[in-house]
């Protein structure tokens, strides 16, 4: 077969979706979608959601792309590339996740600084038993930590790993979680929108090859409901005009300078408003639990996981924020622009710090504030948030809230293997 190009954008739902193109469009180029893509819903209802202009005849979107981001893919004869997305008039898209991460870059440039990110993403191994239902994969010498053949029989993350070398993906880590069969994939840090660009694609690929070992890789964050949660934790830094890391040099909370102790501020008053946003489904709150590791709590700390910002022990270069609330239901690109634009409006609005969190999570908390018990009080959160949702950008957010209402009406009645299966597919 020839080369063809498969060009792809990341919705509101956090679907990949795309076309597959002759080899002759491998450059600079654009192909047309349906703008009404984002009034549909998981069980692909229609609806007429803000922006997506399904009772105005479903006109036509745009997706540009730039060839010199057009890279090899784990397809053999298959490049692949990530776009932007255009209106009709030719304006760049509201509703467009990548868009809503390049402006809150552009607002972090004005200031002088470029933010940098790393990504942890955490995922569950799912296999068909002879009826066909969903089960976890049969890893029963995994362990915290573990790697090699007990973790990983298939030893299907042996292949993940020397495909995301061939694609020039640098990872950090794959190892196996807490929870059997949970595993954990890191990249390293990079320019923000390069950075979630290689998050959508690898997890696309990861799915995809753990599906020819017949693993359903499920980004979830909840799929097994005895089992612990998965996260997708936001790791972030700033590099300033002289290149150097703005929130060095020094290491954990003591160390804290004026940009950090903003940036984490910022992300304390918007912390409700934050999970309408970046745990964006039903399933998120069976995560989101008290003394879960989770992110549930309104609270900061230095090297702690059971804060939701964790400020790193490491200083100088590796100096870094974590914030540790969402999961991989969110859009990448919408959630680390809506964690980058809390933290800038921290900043910019000079919001007080409040103490650092002092007790160990489980027993005891400083913290007397979590996010909602449910999807439904995370979006009335996020409607109330105004700063936010202006930062996050307004057209996007309308869209996502009319979406996710909808939402918690589909899953209301829903519990168990019909609850995830309502998300297992998709995320």
């Amino acid at each position: 077969m020839k080369d063809r190009l498969r060009a792809l954008f990341c919705d509101h739902l956090s679907i990949m979706r795309g076309k597959y193109l002759p080899g002759s469009k491998i450059g600079d180029g654009s192909t047309r979608f349906c703008l009404s893509v984002f009034g549909t819903h998981y069980d692909r209802d229609l609806l007429d959601a803000p922006g997506s202009k399904v009772k105005q005849g479903l006109p036509d979107m745009e997706l540009r792309w730039v060839g010199e981001e057009i890279r090899d893919s784990w397809d053999p004869a298959t490049k692949i590339v990530l776009g932007d997305l255009y209106d009709e008039a030719g304006a760049p898209l509201p509703l467009c996740p990548r868009g809503a991460l390049k402006r809150a870059v552009a607002d972090w440039q004005a200031w002088g600084l470029t933010p940098k990110i790393g990504i942890e993403l955490e995922a569950y191994a799912l296999q068909a038993d002879e009826k066909g239902r969903l089960m976890p994969y049969d890893a029963p010498g995994g362990v915290v930590y573990g790697t090699g053949p007990f973790a990983d029989p298939l030893r299907f993350n042996d292949r993940i790993w020397e495909m995301a070398d061939q694609m020039g993906f640098s990872l950090d880590l794959i190892t196996a979680e807490f929870d059997t069969p949970q595993f954990e994939y890191t990249l390293t840090f990079d320019e923000a929108v390069k950075a979630v660009d290689d998050i959508v694609l690898f997890r696309l690929m990861a799915r995809e090859i753990a599906l020819e070992y017949g693993i359903v890789l499920s980004f979830m964050p909840k799929p097994v409901a005895e089992g612990g949660g998965s996260g997708m934790h936001i790791n972030f830094s700033f590099l300033d005009e002289t290149g150097g890391n703005a929130l060095g040099p020094d290491g954990g909370a003591e160390g804290l300078n004026d940009l950090g102790k903003g940036c984490v501020a910022g992300l304390y008053r918007h912390h409700a408003g934050l999970a309408g946003l970046i745990a964006p489904t039903a399933n998120s709150y069976m995560r989101l639990q008290p003394g879960s590791l989770s992110g549930y709590w309104r609270n900061w700390g230095g090297d702690h996981r059971n804060v939701t910002t964790r400020v790193s022990a490491e200083g100088g270069a590796k100096a870094r924020l974590e914030h540790r609330m969402a999961d991989a239901s969110a859009n990448s690109y919408t959630a680390v622009a809506a964690v980058l634009q809390a933290a800038r409006l921290g900043v910019e609005q000079s919001y007080d710090l409040p103490p650092l969190e002092t007790g160990d999570g489980f027993d005891r908390t400083d913290a007397k504030e979590g996010v909602a018990l449910d999807l439904k009080g995370a979006l009335a959160d996020l409607e109330r948030d105004e700063a936010l949702v202006a930062a996050v950008g307004p057209e996007l957010v309308a869209n996502h809230l009319f979406m996710k209402h909808k939402e918690v009406r589909k899953t209301r009645d829903l519990e168990g293997d019909a609850l995830r299966d309502f998300y297992v597919y998709f995320i």
